[in-house]
């Protein structure tokens, strides 16, 4: 069975390379080789291709990230399965940028870098220890969780919040519209990590900001179309919030003159919380073929209709 890798050629030659050590058997072609798509029964991808239909045998449709909104939104073939990439070295990323971040917004990084383009030097604040400052995160997917752990090992009291209810040792966890109503007046740092769908599309907006205590921040390493710009900027601006760190917006990149850039309350990142590297790309991939062709269930299959 033939595996089509989607993606540049550089990338493709060292997702061969490692393919040949972790699943030699494995027939994986690139853009640029002769193959019949007609044989093609697995894809890794970004994006649904404009050929996808000349590929009449697809069974799977491989992620090369985590988020799989792009596919939702153009649409999967019926009968194909959506698989999101899973993979414990994304995860760890993940934890290490939203620790990072959480720990800025707890010592006030913005504004001391603030500060020192101005060449002042002076205390901003003196933060409350790590135990008493109330930390949410929303999304408890496999990097929600990972973030959590991570951050639980600075002290930091923790609660979450998700559709579906969870269970999470350490962490208050919340659910549905009426447990959002309970989670965010006890949050004075909001991390979201929540997959896009209808329903979370603009959910970082006024209405949620104001039912923050006063003074909360925000890290937003979801997707860009969670965030309302205006009604951060607003909420700034008030005071309701004090700082956010931001490593995705819509678009991407931002236009030169966007406010973003040089807020002195906003740390903004390119879009790098979590990178894909090749070789763990390839082991995750390896290993649910390895799984589907054992009849066995496989990581990171995505419930279409849910949007993730």
């Amino acid at each position: 069975m033939v595996l089509f890798a989607n993606i540049d050629a550089e990338r493709g030659q060292r997702l061969k390379q490692r393919f040949r050590e972790v699943a030699p058997d494995q027939v994986l072609v690139l853009p640029d080789d002769s193959f019949e798509k007609q044989d093609v029964r697995h894809l890794l991808t970004w994006k649904i291709p404009e050929n996808l239909a000349e590929c009449v045998n697809l069974e799977i449709i491989f992620s090369v990230g985590a988020g799989v909104d792009q596919f939702v939104a153009t649409g999967v073939p019926e009968g194909v399965t959506l698989v999101r990439l899973i993979d414990p070295g994304l995860t760890a990323m993940m934890q290490e940028y939203v620790a990072m971040a959480v720990l800025s917004l707890h010592r006030d990084l913005p504004a001391y870098v603030a500060q020192q383009e101005q060449a002042v030097w002076k205390q901003v604040s003196l933060p409350p220890p790590a135990r008493e400052r109330r930390v949410g995160v929303m999304g408890l997917g496999e990097l929600g969780k990972g973030a959590l752990a991570a951050l639980g090992n600075f002290g930091f009291q923790l609660s979450g919040w998700a559709r579906s209810p969870h269970q999470i040792a350490g962490v208050d966890c919340f659910h549905g519209e009426d447990g959002l109503q309970r989670f965010l007046p006890s949050v004075d740092i909001l991390v979201c990590l929540l997959p896009l769908t209808n329903e979370t599309r603009g959910i970082l907006n006024k209405d949620l900001f104001d039912r923050l205590p006063n003074g909360a921040s925000l890290v937003h390493a979801g997707r860009g179309q969670h965030l309302q710009h205006d009604d951060l900027l607003s909420a700034l601006e008030t005071g309701q919030l004090r700082s956010a760190f931001l490593d995705v917006v819509d678009p991407e990149p931002l236009p030169d003159t966007h406010p973003f850039w040089r807020h002195p309350q906003i740390i903004l990142t390119p879009h790098v919380a979590c990178m894909t590297r090749v070789e763990m790309l390839a082991t995750a991939i390896a290993g649910n073929l390895d799984r589907h062709r054992a009849g066995k269930p496989m990581a990171g299959v995505v419930a279409v209709e849910r949007g993730y």
